[in-house]
């Protein structure tokens, strides 16, 4: 064979590239190994009827008052956020003097409770408790408080240790 007669053979890349795809392409060729996972793309976001466009959609940025309102709208937390804004504002809703003297202590099932500084208040708001519930139920909805449950101070215990009498008279020396 003359060299004219030879099959022509391409010249190698002096880096080699060629003949790394060239023993890739073998491998992968050859019986018995595993084919090539395929890539996935990076995420894509699917693209389905929404577009975007000039005008507002829900990927928009959102105000904090409308974002936090649509949170207490799906937490059902209007009723309880309305209850505690009427026990930060009880001195506006019922009046400074009567604020002075009783403070609400809880609020559930339409039922308010409200404890007084002395007996003499308790009886008063007792009077006062018509008028405290029509304006409650202005602020809070209509039939929200039914009722409100009045208690008197903390009166001081006379049970002294562990044993107690029964209908006892108290102590002693007070009662002369």
């Amino acid at each position: 064979m003359t060299p004219e007669d030879a099959p022509e053979v391409p010249e190698h890349r002096p880096d080699g590239l060629d003949l790394a795809r060239a023993a890739a392409r073998a491998a992968a060729a050859s019986p018995g190994t595993p084919q090539a996972r395929r890539k996935s793309a990076p995420f894509r976001r699917r693209t389905t009827t929404q577009s975007s466009g000039a005008r507002p959609d829900d990927r928009d940025p959102q105000l904090l008052d409308q974002a936090l309102g649509r949170l207490v709208a799906n937490h059902g937390w209007e009723l309880d956020l309305k209850v505690q804004g009427v026990f930060g504002r009880w001195a506006e809703l019922v009046g400074s003097e009567v604020a002075d003297h009783c403070t609400p202590e809880s609020f559930g099932d339409g039922r308010l409770v409200v404890r007084t500084d002395s007996t003499a208040w308790a009886t008063q708001l007792k009077l006062l408790a018509p008028s405290v519930v029509r304006r409650l139920n202005t602020e809070l909805g209509h039939g929200t408080v039914t009722v409100i449950e009045v208690l008197g101070p903390h009166l001081p215990t006379w049970k002294k240790g562990r044993l107690s009498s029964r209908d006892g008279r108290g102590p002693r020396d007070t009662y002369g």
